[in-house]
Formats: structure tokens, C-alpha cells, sequence
């Protein structure tokens, strides 16, 4: 094999789930390319990696301090409905059935792959309801065991604030099944079906 073709595949296998069958095909195609467009897919890549933000608000990704959703003075400030990844408030805006904020955790708390509670910002979650202005919290985690034990950890750490209201959707999506895949009437239903959860003694 060309060691062009094979840095390129290699590169690309370096994305989750793209294995080297998948990378090769991709690496055609970038082949197929007229070079301008090569040059424009370079440039967006250089410029997502230097010049994309987390919301100082909400931990999602953003252009600027704050993002779309954090900007937006007709979204509903007294809720906030905290998901894992980017990819969990991309879904559920194409549902066009939530107008609150959103809280982005950046995972799922899980021993085995080495990510402690103090790697998520839920200390930047509990500073916003400290705040004062937010009187629920959706708590939109998916429903594997680590997405159980970090909605349980989360619970602990809201146990303080008393009168707040705090939900998780319906669990009309599936035990193990991650928010990102589902469809838009599921995860429809799990916002309008949510229910609010009894906090620990």
C-alpha cells in the first residue's frame, strides 16, 4: 500500500468507530475530491479544533462565551435539562418540544475507563441552581449503568436545594439505549411523560 493511502487510513481509523475497511473508503473518496474541496474540509477541521468554545453557561459547544441556547432571551430560564454529550441537545432540539437551557455533563461517570464525578461539570451545574433562578431540573441521562450511577450521584449532590424540582424523562427510551440515537417521537414522549424523582434521605 502507497504510505500516502496508509497515513491517511490510518488517521482516519483513529475515529471511534471507523475501523480500516471504513477509513480506505473514506480515504477514496477525499481522492475523488477536486482540490479545492480538500483544501475547505482541511480549513473547517483546523478551524473547529482551534477556535470552538464551551458555553461558560452551560458547558455546550459554542462560537462564542455563551451559546445559541444560552443567548436566547425567549428560552424558559427556570429549567434546565442535563444530558451527557453535545450530541443529547442536538437531539432533543430537533424535537422542537423543549424551550428550556440545558446542562452538558461531558460524560457519563465510569470507574473503568477512569472518569471520577470531579471530570464532569457538575460543580458548574450546582453553581447556575445556586444561583437562584432555576426552579427544575430534567435530569435527560441515558439509562446504562453509568448513566444510572451518575443520574444517582447527581441526586446526591441536588439533595441541598431544597424546593427544587427534580424530574428525569420517561423512560420511554430503553434500558441501555444512549439519547443520542434515539428517534425524535421517543424522545418526544420521555420529555412530555417525565416525572419527578424523590430525593434521598
Amino acid at each position: 500500500m502507497s504510505k500516502l493511502l496508509d497515513d491517511i487510513v490510518r488517521e482516519f481509523s483513529r475515529l471511534p468507530g471507523v475501523g480500516r475497511r471504513t477509513a480506505l473508503r473514506l480515504s477514496m473518496q477525499v481522492l475523488r475530491w477536486r482540490e479545492g474541496d480538500v483544501a475547505e474540509f482541511v480549513r473547517a477541521v483546523s478551524d473547529f479544533r482551534t477556535g470552538i468554545r464551551h458555553c461558560a453557561r452551560c458547558n455546550n459547544l459554542s462560537d462564542n462565551e455563551l451559546c445559541d441556547v444560552c443567548a436566547n432571551p425567549n428560552r424558559d430560564r427556570s429549567t434546565v435539562c442535563v444530558v451527557e454529550q453535545v450530541g443529547d441537545v442536538m437531539s432533543i432540539e430537533k424535537t422542537g418540544q423543549y424551550r428550556g437551557l440545558y446542562h452538558v455533563l461531558g460524560g457519563v461517570i465510569s470507574p473503568m475507563s477512569g472518569i471520577a464525578p470531579s471530570d464532569l461539570k457538575i460543580d458548574l451545574l450546582t453553581e447556575n441552581i445556586a444561583s437562584g433562578a432555576i426552579r427544575e431540573v430534567i435530569l435527560a441521562i441515558s439509562t446504562t449503568v453509568e448513566g444510572e450511577t451518575t443520574l444517582f450521584y447527581i441526586l446526591n449532590r441536588l439533595k441541598q436545594f431544597e424546593g427544587l424540582k427534580i424530574t428525569t424523562i420517561a423512560r420511554g427510551i430503553g434500558f441501555g439505549d444512549e439519547i443520542e440515537y434515539a428517534d425524535e417521537l421517543t424522545i418526544s414522549h420521555a420529555l412530555a411523560n417525565r416525572r419527578e424523582v424523590e430525593k434521598a434521605d
